[in-house]
């Protein structure tokens, strides 16, 4: 989320003001944070937000990396009657394209917080930086299109982004054939399932892999509604998913491993100025993990999953402390099956052990 008080300490900030009950302007989410751990001195460098998660993308260099971009970026638009609505400087792009991003999934409950004409602004933002999205387009027909990244020759990861009205998306922004919007599902029933799967591999090449990435449930609680686990195996079942990126939840929620194939339900937040909001501190959504997936291009299937765990500090990701690894480490392995436990590497990452 590189909106409000992100935006604020880049370069070219928006109009700080907003419409929240509590705060009315975005530059309050600096002052939140400040009062936590010190000044800001801003503007910040377009690497400053990503911190030491560079470093770890530097060191590892994945194929394909796939974020869920919950803001607008947009000088334009009315702002929805939400209350909370999120925006970033078209002119701040460079806070993304530093990361070297493959994929922006756009089917969020924020990518409209400025009206149809903020989404059509994002993107032309996010695409003529060079990113690809998906779950968001000028009609349905582009909003249902995957992102295509071409990882080698013969592999593809196909992403494909999709919302429910449980995140907070409002049906209306759903596209239409002659309107922009958010690719939108109704509803998790076996019938839309496996209407699903029937597009995803109408689109499926061999060798392809296919992450279906859900913008779906409530934020906070490690509850998972029975729906979602049905849908995710049924897509599974139907051979129509080898990643289910789950988003929505400000803390990571379950992971399951289901025939192989890798379930994140909830992924929990990664860049946000939340720093210094007081709530909720027994879920621990201070703890920002980022996932490195090593899919068999094979049969989709998963090979390994590392978590490396960052917190905000000053607005800036740095690695987690290894106290608080140890704690996500034991709650991971409290809220997830048996079958899917985690232990901790000797540079601090979390491994998945079985």
């Amino acid at each position: 989320m590189t909106g409000r008080g992100m935006d604020q300490i880049l370069a070219y900030p928006c109009a700080p003001q907003i419409f929240e009950e509590y705060c009315k302007s975005a530059l309050d989410y600096i002052t939140l944070a400040e009062r936590v751990n010190g000044p800001i001195k801003t503007p910040v460098a377009w690497d400053y937000i990503w911190g030491e998660a560079l470093d770890e993308l530097s060191r590892r260099k994945p194929d394909a990396r796939i974020v869920n971009l919950e803001t607008a970026i947009t000088l334009s638009g009315a702002p929805e009657p939400k209350g909370i609505n999120y925006r970033m400087n078209p002119a701040n792009i460079a806070a993304l394209t530093v990361a070297r991003l493959d994929a922006c999934v756009l089917s969020n409950n924020h990518v409209l917080d400025w009206g149809v004409g903020g989404l059509l602004d994002t993107l032309e933002a996010v695409r003529g930086a060079g990113i690809l999205t998906a779950g968001a387009g000028r009609n349905l027909a582009e909003a249902s299109a995957p992102a295509i990244i071409q990882v080698t020759p013969s592999c593809r990861v196909l992403v494909f982004g999709l919302g429910l009205d449980t995140s907070g998306i409002p049906p209306f922004w759903a596209a239409t054939q002659h309107r922009p919007g958010v690719n939108f599902l109704c509803d998790l029933s076996q019938e839309t399932a496996q209407a699903l799967a029937s597009e995803v591999l109408s689109r499926r090449q061999p060798g392809d892999i296919a992450v279906i990435s859900i913008h779906w449930g409530s934020n906070w609680g490690y509850h998972i509604v029975p729906e979602q686990e049905d849908f995710a195996r049924t897509l599974i079942d139907l051979g129509a998913c080898d990643i289910l990126h789950g988003h929505s939840s400000h803390h990571t929620r379950a992971i399951e491993i289901y025939r192989r194939k890798l379930i994140l339900y909830g992924c929990g937040d990664f860049i946000n100025d939340y720093e210094g909001i007081r709530g909720h501190e027994e879920l621990r959504g201070d703890l920002l993990p980022m996932y490195l997936a090593n899919i068999d291009e094979c049969d989709g299937t998963l090979d390994t999953l590392e978590i490396i765990l960052f917190k905000m500090r000053r607005f800036r990701l740095r690695r987690a402390p290894r106290q608080d690894v140890q704690w996500f480490q034991s709650r991971m392995n409290d809220v997830c099956a048996p079958a899917t436990q985690f232990s901790t590497a000797a540079d601090g990452s979390l491994v998945l052990t079985s």
